[in-house]
């Protein structure tokens, strides 16, 4: 019986810019080491690794001190479009996520009316000004 791999070779071109610059980030953070960087995304090369921090990163990793040669423009410029590309999906995602809970919340304000209407009684609570202050001062003494 003949075993068979899943090996796939991977190009540069095969990571978005974005993606790269995550994987630095995680790394120079801390958070992760190049080995485990290489587990958790499936890269197969730690050499890619470090050749992204060397590529993008703001540490010298030959001689493990910040490094202070500043990037080029086309670097900024790269990272930039890919911060603005992340930011942009965050963006739309959140904004999908808020159109969600707003059409949740229309749905059930009237569930509430409906019930209410339906079976004569108050679900929401109409607390008196009065006694709603109490609660406030109840809440902070606590």
């Amino acid at each position: 019986m003949e075993l068979q791999t899943n090996y796939v070779k991977r190009t540069q071109k095969d990571y978005s810019m974005s993606f790269k610059l995550q994987v630095v980030q995680e790394i120079e953070q801390g958070g992760l080491s190049t080995h485990s960087a290489c587990r958790k995304y499936g890269i197969q090369a730690r050499s890619t690794v470090v050749q992204w921090l060397r590529k993008f990163g703001n540490f010298d990793w030959e001689s493990q001190t910040p490094s202070n040669m500043p990037k080029s423009p086309e670097q900024k410029i790269m990272e930039l479009e890919a911060q603005v590309k992340l930011l942009e999906k965050q963006k739309a995602f959140l904004e999908r996520q808020a159109y969600v809970a707003d059409k949740k919340v229309i749905l059930f304000d009237m569930m509430i009316d409906l019930a209410e209407k339906e079976y004569h009684i108050d679900i929401r609570k109409n607390l008196p000004p009065e006694q709603s202050t109490n609660l406030k001062n109840n809440n902070k003494k606590q």
